[in-house]
């Protein structure tokens, strides 16, 4: 019994974490789906993985409605907690990969609940609209419709060109030694005219309170920091299937990664809240002397 559900997790858990937005709430999702499959007669069951991605569903649906309430009462914007790509299920293909990008789930935060759970359903597991609407309580009819309206919100960033793997790592690099060096004309040529700057801090740290719009003021802003406090050891991380950089700045680890469109910086998003850097991958251990 406990074989055939770990069997299944990481997809599980990387459905939960779509749908929330974070990996603490994802984990105990998952683990109430555990206890209900515990208590399940499994002679009813005729397949473990729907079944068990029904269960997770409908559980982070709920989660996800009454998570709302709470980050609309959160310190500061509310950022997805960043996490390690390894462990949350497939990524084989361009909708999987894409659903658990950090700037699509962060796009995501503005569906509402029963739209991100039809999208994430429907694009990173392919499920069936009949399924889909037994998750949400709707017809598969109206399913389709919520898909189509989920998916229009999403299009503006879609719709744009998407750099690879290795263009996004570049520009991210590039940006943060223009900032380390105080290279103005650097900074102009990488940020979109209408960039926007999140900074989570969820009140445990100092971060700034609202977004940061346009090039000019995310310039200052950036550049004001550096010259105050300096930028410690950086580090390129992966999360969230895409490169990022794990840095310090004034004593305090954040991650930092950016939505790249048409070759330029369109959103930078810093996380420095530390109760949503506990997932984050693995540093090497250190070699013995």
């Amino acid at each position: 019994m406990n074989e055939e559900f770990e069997e299944h997790r990481p997809l599980l858990l990387g459905l939960a974490y779509r749908m929330l937005g974070s990996m603490w709430d994802a984990e105990d999702v998952v683990q109430e789906a555990y206890l209900r499959w515990s208590g399940t007669d499994r002679t009813r069951v005729r397949a473990a993985r729907p079944f068990l991605a029904t269960i997770v569903s409908r559980l982070a649906l709920d989660q996800l409605r009454s998570a709302r309430v709470t980050r609309e009462s959160y310190t500061g914007p509310w950022l997805p907690e960043p996490v390690a790509t390894d462990g949350l299920g497939p990524v084989d293909t361009a909708e999987q990969r894409d659903t658990l990008s950090y700037a699509t789930l962060h796009m995501m935060e503005r569906l509402t609940p029963p739209e991100r759970a039809v999208l994430v359903l429907r694009e990173a597991f392919e499920m069936p609209y009949e399924q889909i609407a037994d998750v949400v309580g709707a017809s598969a009819a109206t399913c389709r419709q919520t898909y189509r309206r989920a998916a229009r919100h999403l299009a503006e960033r879609r719709d744009r060109t998407q750099p690879t793997r290795e263009e996004h790592a570049a520009l991210l690099a590039r940006f943060l030694d223009a900032a380390a060096g105080g290279d103005l004309a650097a900074l102009t040529d990488l940020l979109s005219a209408d960039v926007t700057a999140w900074n989570d801090g969820g009140g445990k740290v100092r971060a700034a309170l609202r977004p940061i719009l346009g090039r000019e003021r995310v310039i200052a802003f950036v550049l004001g920091l550096v010259a105050q406090y300096g930028l410690g050891e950086m580090e390129a991380i992966e999360v969230n299937g895409e490169l990022a950089v794990q840095v310090t700045v004034d004593g305090v680890t954040q991650v930092v990664t950016a939505d790249v469109r048409d070759g330029r910086i369109h959103a930078l998003f810093n996380v420095r809240n530390p109760d949503k850097l506990h997932h984050l991958p693995a540093r090497p251990a250190a070699e013995d002397a």
